[in-house]
């Protein structure tokens, strides 16, 4: 985006139901089993002779069973004297059953349940037993309280509570207390029987892009005011979605959104954190946007690229996280100071008395002081809940037009309670030397949903009466741990092999498709670059790369329709059958030996922006578009799953 050019988310069994991709809680349905237990009535009559049963039945269940033996060696037993004349009555064996339904529970055929594994907890009411694998046990607790099965001994039942107004008291599931969820009226959810309902339960709502709680937050950003910062709302449910938004007490907007609809909302700039400054916190800073039916949201600073004969030249998109997929750790991706203009990390609070607590990486020990954090990039704030930390890196060991050596890249934000962190820019160039800067932000996913495998792929540019072409990306990729090595499918020369450190970062330039793959987690992102660099319209915009183990199997979005051209690139294993907007999507390309494929699709400017894809194998979906010297980037939708480490 021609910018500027500037100088100098309790072991009890439990029945999950998923919801489809449109709706929040993941992607595949799940499969229904039911399994039926016979009653003794179920049991078909047994008819003829049987062998006398073995055991002696059980006199609490079954009546006793009534039989004549005549014999009971072996040697006379036609089963095993084939000579022996089965219609000699001295040598017939019968059991006469008086009630057929009483062979059925005696069956000396029926097996004994197998002892539980050694270490299970059972409960006998409320004693808790730990069993030996043999049939027995190894110990015998009386409980207090209750008894938990694979717990033991607990305060409470897991998943049990009770409902005070619109707080759910609820049993935690390790069962040793109590925890308070607050049932959102805003959010059409209700308590009842100790546990929250409605269509925006934390039940309901799967960790993924989809939910019914946001909040947004301005970044740094040298365009003028009299462009817009907005929020689009996308309502992925069919029912209407009435949407209110708030900046901190105060009421800003309640709209309705119908369902299967979209809805661009501009919204006030908040001047404090437009502008570049010292490093500070801005109370009630985020707008949160709240709605009665699962949704997605993102940002746009600014909205439009032209606004009558003016242009903005400077934009960008993120992708939003619902606040039920908020994070505690994550590793800051971001870019270096360029001609005084700074790198961003911005920082909101879902929750009141939020500690955050910034560690620099190696490149981010130079920060301009203010809020809290230091001039060397360490610092403790605390956040309540809507609260912004914006950190800004400072100019230090840079020339004019040069690469400073200020990245706050790598930095790690630890947080007491769940927050969202933002990575962004003021204005730079891409690379450090080609025109024009533009502004980038885009969602930094926390490290719970980092992985170690990514595919990148490289965008379409397309300038006007042009058609579509490939053109050089950035791709940064972040160590989260120590000795991390890196390969590539297929192999691309000039790619780093190994970072050394925690939040070391290595970038290169490059056009191709490849898979990343790496022994630790990492954090990847891709640049677009400056239109100088040749290729066409379009300026400098961010994306993050999705991990491959959060790839869905339908994806709902939104591309403006105010850019000249959108794009998407679809990344998907090869043979599968995706659709866009109903329409199969072909011309996929491979990826190396990987078993994947990409294709680059331009959308439609003929509809409200609003495209949902859809596949029979989980895929990631990368949205991008061009203005004359401008551009966005972002991620369309993915899951946020736990990915151990």
């Amino acid at each position: 985006m021609r910018s500027l050019v500037v100088p100098c988310t309790a072991l009890s069994l439990a029945l999950l139901t998923a919801c489809g991709d449109d709706a929040p809680a993941g992607e595949t349905p799940a499969s229904t089993t039911t399994i039926t237990t016979p009653s003794l009535t179920d049991t078909p009559p047994v008819t003829g002779t049987t062998t006398t049963p073995t055991s002696e039945p059980d006199s609490d269940t079954t009546p006793p069973v009534t039989s004549s033996n005549t014999s009971t060696d072996p040697s006379t037993d036609p089963s095993t004297d084939p000579s022996t004349d089965p219609s000699d009555p001295s040598t017939t064996t019968t059991t006469t059953t008086t009630d057929p339904v009483t062979a059925t529970g005696t069956s000396s055929t029926t097996d004994d349940p197998p002892p539980c594994p050694q270490g299970e907890i059972v409960c006998d009411g409320d004693t808790a037993q730990v069993c030996d694998g043999m049939g027995g046990f190894e110990s015998e607790t009386p409980c207090a309280d209750v008894c938990t099965a694979g717990l033991g001994c607990t305060l409470c039942n897991p998943g049990q509570g009770t409902c005070e107004g619109d707080t759910a008291h609820q049993c935690s599931d390790d069962g040793m207390g109590f925890e308070d969820v607050y049932c959102d009226p805003v959010q059409g959810v209700a308590c009842d029987n100790g546990a929250c309902v409605g269509a925006c339960s934390p039940d309901n709502l799967g960790t993924s892009y989809i939910g019914c709680d946001y909040y947004a937050m301005v970044t740094p950003n040298v365009v003028g005011n009299e462009f817009s910062f907005a929020v689009v709302v996308s309502n992925v449910a069919s029912e209407d979605a009435d949407v209110t938004i708030t900046l901190g007490n105060a009421p800003v907007m309640d709209i309705v959104v119908p369902g299967k609809t979209v809805e661009v909302i501009p919204l006030p700039w908040i001047p404090q954190l437009k502008n570049t400054g010292p490093s500070r916190v801005m109370v009630d800073g985020a707008y949160r946007i709240r709605s009665t039916q699962p949704i997605t949201a993102y940002q746009y600073n600014p909205l439009q690229y032209q606004t009558g004969n003016s242009f903005s030249y400077t934009n960008d998109a993120s992708l939003l996280m619902p606040t039920n997929a908020y994070g505690k750790e994550t590793i800051a991706v971001t870019r270096n100071t360029l001609n005084g203009l700074p790198g961003v990390i911005s920082v909101v609070a879902r929750e009141d008395d939020t500690t955050v607590t910034l560690t620099p990486s190696a490149s981010g020990k130079i920060v301009v002081a203010g809020g809290g954090i230091a001039a060397n990039g360490t610092g403790m704030v605390v956040l309540n809940e809507g609260d912004v930390l914006q950190v800004l890196s400072a100019a230090g060991g840079g020339e004019p037009n040069t690469a400073d050596i200020s990245d706050l890249t790598g930095t790690r934000v630890v947080s007491s309670k769940p927050v969202m962190v933002l990575g962004a820019h003021a204005c730079t160039y891409i690379p450090f030397n080609i025109t024009a800067c533009d502004h980038l932000e885009e969602l930094n996913l926390p490290l719970d949903n980092l992985a170690r495998d990514y595919f990148v792929t490289d965008p379409f540019v397309k300038a006007p009466n042009q058609n579509p072409a490939l053109k050089d990306r950035m791709v940064r990729i972040v160590a989260t741990e120590a000795a991390t090595t890196l390969t590539y499918d297929p192999p691309q020369n000039g790619a780093p092999a190994n970072l050394a450190n925690p939040g070391d970062y290595a970038e290169f330039l490059t056009k191709n498709d490849f898979k990343i793959s790496s022994n630790n987690k990492i954090a990847v992102s891709e640049y677009l670059l400056g239109q100088a660099y040749g290729g066409g319209t379009g300026d400098p915009a961010m994306t993050i790369a999705v991990p491959i183990d959060q790839y869905r199997n339908e994806i709902a979005f939104h591309a403006p329709t105010n850019y000249e051209s959108n794009f998407a690139n679809l990344t998907a294993p090869t043979g599968a059958n995706i659709s866009l907007d109903g329409a199969p999507v072909n011309g996929f390309t491979p990826i190396g030996a990987t078993g994947y494929s990409v294709a680059r699709v331009q959308l439609s400017n003929a509809g409200d922006g609003d495209h949902n894809i859809t596949g029979d194998q989980p895929f990631g979906v990368q949205v991008y578009g061009y203005g004359q010297y401008t551009s966005y980037w972002y991620p369309g939708g993915l899951n946020l799953t736990l990915i151990p480490q």
